[in-house]
């Protein structure tokens, strides 16, 4: 089993980085392996609403958003990691998991269904609750179970020597890699005993306006 934690932040090594190595490490403690991808810094295009992707497979812009994708399909769980910025998630995850999703979906991959997915964020002071609502939206919205910690999953902090101190942040942290473990060896043993997730319904397009 293997958890893909997303680092959301321009800064590699950062307070983002901080708290997604610490779940990275109890994941380890609990027989999980993981890795953590760097988003990085490079421009990156946000969606057109073209719907290429449904024709291609892929998005039409050829960036590492594809690549992610790809690499996405091999992972059984994600958490997604971003500093708040403006109150919100980074200009760097926005645009990034916009394209992930909306090819995912598009394009008929069950990349993210039924795998369980989480937030963490990290601020100096405040718009962390309203950065978690605005990520957990991409799990809600994709058939995702939601994992939790004991508190909302955030660490507060200017570097990470202060997030370091941060101990309730950080001690949730690793009560989020022990949910995000037990969660996966119970659907792991529910799949052995032949309880598998439900059959996918074709998509029912309704508008808010009617004819």
């Amino acid at each position: 089993m293997k958890v893909l934690l997303v680092n959301g932040s321009p800064h590699p090594k950062g307070c983002t980085y901080t708290a997604l190595k610490e779940i990275a490490d109890q994941l380890k403690k609990e027989g999980i392996d993981s890795e953590i991808y760097q988003i990085g810094t490079k421009p990156i295009q946000p969606c057109m609403g073209c719907y290429a992707c449904k024709k291609l497979g892929k998005c039409v812009v050829d960036d590492q958003v594809n690549s992610f994708v790809n690499m996405a399909e091999d992972f059984d769980g994600f958490i997604f990691g971003s500093p708040v910025h403006y109150a919100s998630a980074s200009g760097v995850i926005v645009p990034f998991l916009d394209r992930v999703f909306f090819v995912a979906a598009s394009c008929g991959r069950q990349i993210f269904r039924h795998k369980p997915g989480a937030a963490v964020v990290s601020a100096r002071r405040a718009g962390t609750t309203a950065t978690l609502d605005q990520l957990n939206k991409y799990f809600q919205i994709s058939e995702m179970p939601v994992i939790s910690g004991r508190y909302w999953n955030m660490i507060h902090g200017s570097n990470p020597a202060e997030a370091l101190q941060d101990k309730e942040g950080m001690q949730n942290m690793r009560i989020l890699a022990k949910n995000m473990a037990y969660y996966l060896k119970c659907q792991q043993v529910a799949q052995k005993q032949g309880i598998l997730p439900p059959d996918p319904e074709p998509v029912e397009w309704t508008n808010f306006i009617r004819a």
